[in-house]
C-alpha cells in the first residue's frame, strides 16, 4: 500500500468513536501531564498509539509512572522545545489537558497545521465501550453538570441518589478523578456523572465524537474565568455546549434566564425534554417548592394537576443542606436523578444522610453567639454571594485573585447584611475600591500579612474584634486563593484551625446545619 492509499487522519479519527476500533500507530501528541494528561496518555498507549506528551512540568512520580507505560516525554520550559517536538513528530491528532489557553503557541501551531484538537472528554466519550454492562451491552450513560456554582455538589447529590437507587453510578470529569479513569475501570458503571468546567466544554468538537448525555444541566450563569476566555460571551458559549446532543432532559435554572436561553439554542435529541428548577411554586415539568416541600412536577403521568413530594426544608436543615443555593442545587440533582428513574422516596433516603464536601458552607464553631464558617469554595462573586444571601449579619472575609472579574454588584446587593469586611490577598485594590463605590459605610479591615501562616490567624483575631452576638464570620472570598494559600482546600483548613485555635475548647456546634 502506497501513501497515496492510506486515509487522510481526518477521516481516520471519524471512524475512531469505539475502543475496539482501530487506534494503532496513530501519532498523538498529549499536551500536559497533569491528572487529566497522564490518564490521556495512558489510554492512548493502551490503545496503540504512539504517544508524545509535551509539557512544561511535571512531578517526579509522573515521569516515573511514564516510563512503565510507554510515550515519549517532551519538557518544554520555553516554547521552542514543544513547537520543535510537534513539528518533528508529525501529530496526526493532539488532545490537550483542559488548563491550556488556546492561544498557547503548541495550540496555535497544531491549527495552523490542520491538526485536529480534542479534549479528553471527547476521547472518553469515543472510547466510552472499553466495558460494557447489562444484557445489551450498552456503555454507561452520560449525566453531564456545569455551571458557575455548584456543580461539585450537585454532581455529589445526583452520584448519592444514583447508588441509593442500587445503580452503578461514579463522579468523575472536573471533580477530580477523570473520566477516562472511570471509563477504564475493569467493572464498569451504569451511569457516570461527569462535572464539565467551562475549558473542558470549550475543547468539545462537533462531530463523530461528539457527547451525547442522557441528561444535562447549567446549574447557573456569571461572570468568572474572564481572564481565560476572553470575554463573558466566550464563557457562556462554552458553558452552553453542556446541552448540547442531549437524549432525554436538559435541566435549567428557573431563575437564571440565560441557562433557558442555552437550552432554547442547544441543538437536542428527538424527544428531549427542558426541566426548570427554582426556589419557588413548580410550573409544569419544573421542580421546585411548596409551603416547605421539594416537589417534582416533571416526571409523572398527571402532572398539571399533581405533583411529587421529594422531601422538605426542614429535613434539608436537618442535613445541613438548608441555605438557599444548596437547596437550588438538591432541585437541579433531584430532576437529573428522576430523569434516569430514581424513585422519590430513594431521593428522599440519600437526602438524609448526604453531607457537604468539605470547604461548602462549613460550621466550624460558635462562641458567644457568633458563628464561624467556611466556604472558601466561593472563589467567584457569584458563589460568594450566595453564601452571603444566606445569613443575616456578616462579618465577611474577602479577596484573593478575582480572575478579571469585578466585584462592585454583590458589594452594592449584599451591603445591608455586612457588618464589617476583612480584606485579603496580594492585591486588595479592586476589593477597598469596589466597598468605596458601592459601600463606603461598611467598615474594613485589611490583612497586610507577608506570611501564609500570619494571614488566617489575623483574620480571626480582627474578626472577633468586630463580631457581634448572632453574627457569622463568613470567608467567601469571591476570589482564587493561589496569591497566598495552596489552594481553596489550604486556605478553608487555615482559617478553620485559627478560629479553633483562637477560641480554645469553649466553642460549639448548636447549629449544625451552618446556614440560617
Amino acid at each position: 500500500m502506497t501513501d497515496a492509499d492510506l486515509p487522510e487522519s481526518g477521516d481516520r479519527l471519524d471512524g475512531l468513536t469505539s475502543w475496539h476500533a482501530d487506534w494503532s500507530g496513530l501519532r498523538v501528541v498529549v499536551l500536559g501531564l497533569g491528572v487529566t494528561g497522564f490518564s490521556v496518555a495512558d489510554t492512548l498507549v493502551e490503545l496503540g498509539c504512539d504517544v508524545l506528551i509535551i509539557a512544561d512540568h511535571a512531578t517526579p512520580e509522573r515521569i516515573r509512572l511514564l516510563d512503565v507505560i510507554g510515550g515519549m516525554l517532551v519538557m518544554d520550559t520555553d516554547d521552542h522545545t514543544g513547537a520543535s517536538a510537534l513539528d518533528d513528530f508529525g501529530a496526526d491528532l493532539v488532545v490537550v489537558s483542559p488548563g491550556y489557553h488556546p492561544n498557547h503557541p503548541l495550540l496555535v501551531s497544531a491549527d495552523e497545521r490542520s491538526v485536529p484538537i480534542w479534549g479528553d472528554i471527547e476521547l472518553a466519550w469515543r472510547v466510552r465501550d472499553k466495558v460494557l454492562r447489562g444484557e445489551t451491552g450498552s456503555p454507561a450513560e452520560w449525566i453531564c453538570v456545569t455551571g458557575t456554582n455548584g456543580k461539585t455538589t450537585t454532581v455529589g447529590l445526583t452520584v448519592a441518589m444514583l447508588r441509593a437507587d442500587g445503580r452503578r453510578a461514579a463522579a468523575c470529569g472536573n471533580i477530580g478523578i477523570p473520566v477516562l479513569d472511570v471509563v477504564r475501570d475493569p467493572n464498569g458503571f451504569d451511569v457516570l456523572v461527569v462535572e464539565l468546567s467551562s475549558y473542558q466544554l470549550h475543547w468539545m468538537t462537533d462531530g463523530a465524537g461528539r457527547v451525547a448525555p442522557w441528561a444535562s444541566v447549567c446549574l447557573n450563569l456569571a461572570d468568572d474565568h474572564l481572564d481565560w476566555h476572553g470575554s463573558a460571551d466566550a464563557y457562556a458559549g462554552a458553558k452552553a455546549k453542556v446541552y448540547d446532543n442531549t437524549k432525554v432532559a436538559c435541566v435549567y435554572n428557573l431563575g437564571d434566564p440565560a441557562t433557558r436561553k442555552m437550552v432554547e439554542a442547544a441543538d437536542v435529541l428527538d424527544g428531549a425534554r427542558a426541566i426548570g428548577f427554582g426556589l419557588s411554586v413548580p410550573g409544569l415539568s419544573d421542580f421546585g417548592v411548596v409551603d416547605g416541600i421539594l416537589c417534582d412536577r416533571a416526571f409523572l403521568d398527571d402532572r398539571r394537576n399533581t405533583a411529587l413530594e421529594l422531601t422538605t426544608l426542614s429535613e434539608l436543615a436537618k442535613a445541613g443542606l438548608s441555605a438557599p443555593h444548596v437547596v437550588a442545587n438538591v432541585l437541579a440533582a433531584s430532576a437529573l436523578a428522576r430523569s434516569i428513574g430514581v424513585p422519590p422516596l430513594v431521593i428522599r433516603d440519600a437526602l438524609s444522610s448526604f453531607a457537604l464536601d468539605p470547604h461548602r458552607i462549613e460550621f466550624i464553631a460558635e462562641q458567644d453567639g457568633v458563628r464561624w464558617i467556611d466556604d472558601s469554595k466561593a472563589t467567584n462573586p457569584h458563589a460568594a454571594s450566595a453564601s452571603l444571601g444566606a445569613f443575616d449579619s456578616i462579618v465577611w472575609v474577602v479577596g484573593g485573585l478575582l480572575k478579571g472579574v469585578d466585584i462592585g454588584e454583590i458589594v452594592a446587593e449584599r451591603r445591608a447584611r455586612l457588618r464589617a469586611a476583612i480584606v485579603i490577598g496580594v492585591d486588595r485594590a479592586p476589593v477597598l475600591q469596589a466597598f468605596a463605590r458601592h459601600a463606603p459605610d461598611v467598615p474594613l479591615l485589611e490583612v497586610d500579612a507577608g506570611k501564609t501562616e500570619a494571614i488566617m490567624p489575623t483574620v480571626a483575631r480582627l474578626a472577633a474584634g468586630v463580631a457581634r452576638t448572632g453574627d457569622v464570620v463568613l470567608l467567601a472570598p469571591a476570589a482564587a486563593s493561589m496569591d497566598q494559600f495552596s489552594d481553596y482546600g489550604d486556605r478553608g483548613t487555615r482559617f478553620a484551625d485559627a478560629v479553633r485555635q483562637m477560641l480554645g475548647g469553649s466553642a460549639n456546634d448548636p447549629h449544625p446545619s451552618g446556614a440560617a
